[in-house]
């Protein structure tokens, strides 16, 4: 079964940066889409950018474009999430997840994705 983990998190003050890794626990072409989604304390999960696996198209919510690029490395099999201009309301926990069963609707729906990280903690501070 595909797992997948992420790093990168830690802490930042407001405008800086941080970039989010997530490497799968085998290889598998089986997978439609990847993504980054958040969850902040008391807030549902929500998407933040998504990236097609076989040409790499991206898709990002509003409250992160321009600040964030998703990107994959296929030589190394790795997925991105480069932040930047961090404002404390990217405070939360960030999954990577992979579609892996159809190709999503929605593609910044939490529900359109079937395989998750366990998630990593990023803190911003004003």
């Amino acid at each position: 079964q595909l797992q997948l983990l992420e790093s990168g998190g830690g802490s930042a003050q407001a405008g800086g940066s941080l970039r989010l890794s997530c490497v799968p626990s085998k290889y598998t072409n089986s997978r439609y889409f990847m993504g980054w989604f958040r969850q902040a304390p008391g807030k549902e999960r929500e998407g933040v950018a998504a990236i097609t696996y076989y040409n790499g198209r991206t898709t990002y919510a509003d409250s992160v474009k321009g600040r964030f690029t998703i990107s994959q490395d296929n030589a190394k099999d790795t997925l991105y999430l480069q932040m930047n201009s961090l404002k404390p309301e990217d405070t939360a926990i960030y999954y990577c997840a992979a579609a892996t069963l159809a190709w999503p609707s929605a593609v910044l729906d939490p529900q359109q994705y079937n395989t998750w990280g366990q998630g990593t903690q990023v803190t911003v501070t004003s």
